[in-house]
Parts: C-alpha cells; structure tokens; sequence
C-alpha cells in the first residue's frame, strides 16, 4: 500500500461537487480567514511553506493513485472525476493547475484577514480549488494557531518583563520552552506545531521542528537534501535550544536514600552552563532547602552557570513562589532597578506543570506581588501548547469568494440569516497595508484591478514555488510589535 494518496485526502462530500456547479463554470476562488470573533483579535500567518514543499511540489498522482482513488470513493458511495484526473496526469505531468497566494509567514495581522487565497489554473479544472480545501485549510489553520497561541503567551510574559526586568529584550526569547511533541498526535504535528513555536521563541525540546526549519525555510540546504549530497549544517544556522535536564526516571532510579548523590552528581557530570533539575520526585521542599539549600550551596555558587530548579506538581501559582521565597532564603537576593528582587544568576526556577496563557499570567502577577522580578523564572508548555488547539479557536474557515462563469467573473458569498459571523467575504481579495499600518481586504474585478502592494503574494503556482521565506525572517514579521515595546522600554 502507497503511504498516501492525494486524491484521498478530501473530504468525502467534495468528490460530489464537479457535478453540482453551474454550467460553464471556468474558475472557483476560494480564501482562507480566521474570522472575527475567535479566541484572539490578530493572528500569526505560518504552516504554508512546509505544505507546499510536502504535498503539492511536482508531480502528487501517477495511474496508481487515480486507479486506487475511483474505486475507493465509487465503493464509499461517491462519484469519482476520473477525466479531470486523467488531464492532470497525462497534460500536467501529475501537477495540480492551482495558484496559490499567501501573506507572508510570520505576518500579525486582525482577524478577519485573507490569509491565502487559491484560484484553479486551467478553466477545466474549477472543482479543484475547493476539493483542496481539506489538506490547505489544515496545513493553515494548525500552524498558524499555535504561532498566535505561543505569541499571545508572549505578550504575557513581555509585559511582566517591562514591568519588572532591567533587560526584556535580553530575557524574552527563551522564557516559553516547548515540550509538547509527546502530547501532540504523530510526529508531523511536533514537527508543525514545534516550528509554530519557533517563530515566537528559541527555547524547546522538540528537536524535530528544530531540524524540520532547515529542511523547510533554507531552499539552498532543502535542494541539497533532496539529492543527500550533504548533512544540515546546524552550525551555520539552528533555530532552537536545549539544556541538559534531568527527568523523574534519572532521579527515582538512584532512590530516595540517594537524592543527595544524585545532585552532586548532576554537579559533576556538568560543571559548567545551565543544567536543568527536576526536584519534586520525593520532598520538593528537602531538596531546596537541605540538598541546594545547604549541603550543594558552595558547589552550586561557585558553579559556572545555572541551576535550575524544576517543580512538577502542585498548585503551580502557589508552589512557584514558595520556591522563590525558599530559593531567595538560601542564596539571597538583589533589588533591581525598577525594584524588584532578582536570584543570584546561578540559581532559577522553570515550571512547565499545569501551565497555559492563563496559569502563566496568574504565576507572572503574583511574582510581581511577591516583589519578584520576572527574570527569575521560565515556563514550559506542553500539551497546553501544540496539542489542546482546534480550527474554531480562532475560527479558520476557507470559503468560495468568486466563480467565473462563461468567461465573466461573478461574487460568492456565505450569508447565513442563523450566523451573521459567518459571512464570507465576497469576491476576489486582495490585502493591502495603509500609510498608518494598518491591513486591509479589498475586492477587486479584474487583475488589471489588483494592487502591485497586494500583501498576498503568489507562493506556488502549476509545481512552480515562488517568495520562499527564510526563517529569519518569518521570525523577524512576527517580532515587530515587541521591537518596539522595547525600545520604549530601554529609553
């Protein structure tokens, strides 16, 4: 059996709809959106690129799949368009006549923004943009989520830095690390969900999505995977760390009568740079105070880098500043400039128990209460980042804005009277930025209508890729809002 097969991968209803357009219909438009009213009021633009390269570069059906696909969907109670995928094997060579166009990855732009748009190539071809509709939207919708999840944490966290740090700037990129490509449901989804993240943050342990960016935003090192003649140069460029970290399993198997040997071990084994130790396997409050405390407090302040300690259960708000207030009873404390308390730099917290936006903002404030700086702590986020997310958190949604119908264009549009925020958008849509900043969708008739400025910009079109983005620059789209908020800050 062939892994996949991309006549099979759509809804099944779609396989009905080349029968049910109007006559002399040519061309079907359709735009992807987060519509107004979701969880979040801007979304982050990302997922395409990867898409594109894995399910639509170069020829995606040969006699196999069109065979395999008839019968499957005859015997599922469907009918199947065996001519329309007669003409694109033999004519195209297997390749999809589409065109699709995208904002830029990384772009922050309201909800309700045409993020993609797609319109089919060849006039026999109309039932194809929306039959595609199944493998775009998900490969939008996921990605794009997360980078907006992960964002919106951002945000929370860069506030109680300006708040309560003498370095936002300097803290902000490692505060979120990612560990949830255990709690995603297959590897494409870490791989996804974990480059989402990296938009936002260089913090994870989802070495998956690290590799994945070269492979997907490096076009010079993707063509040379492609033909194996070279390994990923990580050295020249890496988009996510790690540290050494120690689990429950390492800590249990020494047993509770050698929790000490262990932590002096840990010592040993690294002597240098930041090391991370789970300390809830037995007595959370032992080990802080006897073991780090007392018995490892010369080793662990004259260590050369940073201890960190991991709680893993518990009331995550009220465990965290017992830490701190613990933490700062052993090792002491300074006052910073904007005047609050800040661990000696050898010595922090990370909590990646039971945290989400919410539970972060809850920890962040009671810090900032406790008289706490936010430099003296980083968050994990697990399950809570690349798994517990679906399409209508942000209500992604693709819909048909425009047919051309016996060579005339015409608009399509959704309006149910039961929803009005439902409504699509109709017609043919371009997005343009206006001199204070702000995005715009605007209709237009004709392609000699649409604007040069259009912010939707062709990405792929009949097998052929276009504006590739390299990941420096996704992340540097994204970052624009908290460039300038520190700034301000430092002025």
């Amino acid at each position: 059996m062939k892994p996949y097969n991309w006549l099979a991968d759509i809804d099944s209803y779609k396989d009905s709809h080349f029968l049910m357009l109007p006559p002399g219909t040519e061309y079907v438009s359709s735009y992807i959106e987060a519509r107004v009213g979701g969880k979040f009021n801007e979304v982050v633009v990302a997922g395409l690129q990867p898409f594109l390269d894995d399910y639509m570069e170069g020829s995606v059906i040969d006699q196999y799949d069109i065979d395999e696909a008839e019968e499957l969907t005859n015997e599922h109670g469907l009918p199947f368009n065996r001519v329309g995928a007669e003409i694109m094997l033999n004519e195209y060579g297997g390749i999809a006549p589409l065109e699709i166009r995208s904002l830029p990855e990384g772009l922050v732009v309201p909800a309700g923004t045409p993020m993609v748009q797609a319109v089919n190539t060849d006039p026999r071809f109309a039932f194809l943009t929306s039959a595609r509709e199944t493998p775009l939207l998900r490969a939008v919708w996921y990605p794009s989520t997360v980078a907006t999840y992960s964002r919106e944490a951002k945000k929370v966290i860069w506030k109680n830095l300006v708040e309560t740090s003498d370095d936002p700037g300097g803290q902000i990129g490692f505060k979120l690390h990612d560990f949830g490509a255990r709690g995603t449901t297959c590897y494409e989804q870490s791989v996804l969900g974990g480059m989402a993240h990296l938009i936002n943050f260089m913090g994870t342990d989802t070495k998956a999505a690290v590799r994945a960016v070269n492979y997907y935003y490096d076009e010079k090192l993707r063509t040379a995977r492609e033909m194996r003649s070279v390994k990923a140069n990580f050295k020249e460029f890496i988009a996510g760390y790690s540290v050494p970290a120690s689990e429950h399993s390492v800590v249990t198997s020494w047993g509770p009568e050698k929790e000490l040997e262990f932590c002096r071990h840990l010592l040993n084994q690294f002597p240098s740079g930041i090391v991370s130790s789970v300390s809830d396997s037995y007595d959370l409050w032992d080990v802080i105070d006897r073991i780090w405390g007392e018995e490892l407090k010369n080793d662990v302040e004259k260590r050369d880098g940073t201890i960190v300690i991991r709680p893993d259960s518990g009331d995550p708000v009220d465990v965290v500043i017992r830490v701190l207030k613990k933490l700062e009873a052993k090792f002491s404390s300074t006052m910073n400039s904007k005047g609050y308390r800040v661990l000696p730099p050898y010595i922090r917290v990370i909590q990646g128990d039971g945290i989400d936006i919410f539970i972060m903002g809850k920890i962040l404030n009671a810090m900032k209460l406790a008289g706490f700086s936010g430099d003296n702590i980083v968050f994990g986020m697990g399950g809570g980042l690349l798994q517990k997310v679906n399409r209508d958190d942000a209500r992604f949604a693709m819909k048909a804005n425009a047919i051309r119908v016996d060579g005339k264009w015409q608009d399509v549009q959704k309006k149910p009277a039961t929803d009005p925020s439902k409504a699509s958008k109709a017609g043919r849509q371009e997005v343009l930025v206006t001199e204070m900043g702000d995005f715009v969708a605007r209709r237009y008739a004709s392609e000699s209508e649409m604007s040069p400025n259009n912010m939707l910009e062709l990405r792929w079109r009949n097998g052929k890729r276009f504006n590739q983005h390299n990941f420096s620059s996704v992340r540097e789209r994204a970052n624009v809002g908290f460039e300038l908020t520190a700034t301000a800050a430092a002025a």
